[in-house]
């Protein structure tokens, strides 16, 4: 009965073995796939983190290389100057990795000095307005978009960004908010009056109206996943206006 004991205990065993070798063959390819996506995460993490100094670095040169030339040929008092604040890296946090690594791309294609610099101090958005609106251009900033008002001229002046990145914040604006845009010859303050969801065919929204006036326009829904089938509209009115009018009326008469 002990020697039919013994071998019972001793097959036991030996079926056992083979399972606990299993369970440690399963658990260390475990802990080295565990590792190996830890590496690969916190390679991506550098790359993005890489990526957003960048391009952070690359807006501030846009930026720097828009106020050289304006400080090279000035037709602003010193006043002007003075009241505008120094430019900030924009906040890349909310953009998308394809917009991030599409806007670092743009830097190597295209080197025009920007028109004017546009601030939303509300959605805390400063960016360089360039000529077009081409993929390149729209990468690197916010582009005029052809047909529109000259920077700095009455009129309506459209502007367009994409959604995942420059105009991402322009969820949150409201109206009532500030927009300022600096061009070569001096800011000019607008206040949102409007913001309209319309059809990429409603043209409509950028004809000029009574006053001056300024237009962003991007996709819609925000975080639409292709393209997107709606636009979205912040319309803006030139503030000083009403009361360049009130001057020329009461020096009229």
């Amino acid at each position: 009965m002990q020697m039919g004991k013994h071998k019972t205990t001793e097959a036991v065993s030996q079926e056992k073995a083979p399972r606990d070798e299993k369970k440690r063959n399963l658990s260390g390819t475990r802990r080295v796939l565990a590792n190996l996506l830890l590496v690969i995460g916190l390679g991506l993490l550098a790359l993005y983190g890489l990526a957003r100094i960048h391009g952070a670095l690359s807006s501030r040169a846009a930026i720097e290389q828009f106020e050289q030339q304006k400080r090279a040929n000035p037709t602003s008092t010193p006043a002007e100057t003075a009241a505008e604040p120094k430019a900030a890296p924009p906040d890349f946090m909310s953009w998308s990795e394809k917009r991030v690594e599409a806007y670092k791309e743009s830097l190597t294609q295209n080197s025009a000095a920007p028109l004017a610099i546009l601030r939303i101090p509300a959605i805390r958005l400063e960016a360089p307005v360039l000529e077009g609106t081409d993929d390149v251009t729209l990468n690197r900033g916010i582009g005029r978009i052809a047909g529109t008002a000259q920077i700095g001229k009455d009129g309506n002046i459209g502007l367009a960004g994409h959604r995942d990145g420059f105009f991402r914040g322009l969820k949150a604006i409201k109206v009532g908010d500030e927009l300022r845009l600096e061009g070569r010859n001096g800011t000019d303050t607008y206040v949102v009056d409007q913001i309209q969801i319309v059809k990429p065919t409603d043209v409509h929204v950028l004809q000029s109206g009574s006053k001056p006036s300024l237009t962003l326009v991007t996709c819609y829904p925000f975080y639409y996943i292709g393209s997107a089938p709606e636009r979205y509209i912040v319309h803006a009115s030139r503030i000083d206006f009403e009361k360049q009018q009130h001057t020329q009326t009461e020096q009229g008469s």
